[in-house]
């Protein structure tokens, strides 16, 4: 997937263009309106990430010239503002999904594949409510895991953890990945709390543990 990110504040920027281009997708950074009008004239995206609050010209205002243009690729607005008056006029001119800031990792991801689906026509796939993994059940409901039909006691950062490996069985994830989705933004990308926290989270699930393969400077793969 081709994904064309608008956003002028740096740090965020590279966030984003990080966990993203973890995900395997090819990830453009345009930091003014300016740029991002150019970059669509010259490529061909599958999704574009926008945000409102920008130099120069404003992302309502890319998003009319976009659509002025015949263009119909997805928009997704980005913004730090949150009223609906704002998220009415935004879908009025032309995007597709809004999703305010700070927002969850996991949510941009959902959001982009989603959108992506809907401009291909595909069908959205239903959330299943009990994950099975050999012996190993989360019930995303209750937040109950167990293994052999015994609980496993985890902690809300360990589940977050296992619940990120079993959306994404026989997926590569990179420690990156990992961080952004369930740390989120603010924690250090040279920590090594994804290390520990995949160690404790082995030894708590027992021989389910196995399934969690590490791949040498990449990340975990669940089996």
């Amino acid at each position: 997937m081709n994904i064309l990110l608008v956003e002028d504040e740096t740090r965020v920027a590279d966030f984003i263009r990080r966990g993203l281009s973890a995900e395997g997708w090819s990830v453009d950074h345009a930091p003014s309106g300016e740029d991002a009008l150019e970059h669509v004239a010259a490529g061909n995206y599958d999704v574009i990430l926008l945000d409102l609050m920008l130099p120069g010209i404003q992302g309502q205002d890319v998003c009319r010239k976009l659509r002025a243009r015949k263009s119909k690729t997805p928009i997704l607005m980005l913004t730090a503002l949150d009223s609906p008056e704002e998220r009415v006029e935004g879908l009025k001119i032309g995007a597709d999904d809004y999703l305010p800031k700070p927002f969850d990792f996991d949510e941009l991801v959902a959001r982009v594949e989603a959108l992506h689906r809907r401009a291909n026509s595909y069908a959205n796939d239903l959330s299943e409510t009990v994950i099975t993994c050999g012996n190993l059940t989360f019930d995303r409901r209750s937040l109950q895991v167990s293994v052999d039909d015994q609980e496993i006691l985890l902690s809300k950062k360990e589940r977050d953890l296992l619940l990120l490996f079993l959306t994404n069985v026989g997926r590569v994830l990179s420690r990156e990945r990992i961080l952004n989705s369930v740390w989120g933004i603010n924690e250090d990308p040279l920590t090594n709390v994804v290390d520990v926290y995949v160690g404790r989270l082995r030894r708590k699930i027992g021989k389910e543990g196995q399934r969690i393969v590490t791949l040498r400077n990449v990340g975990y793969r669940m089996s």
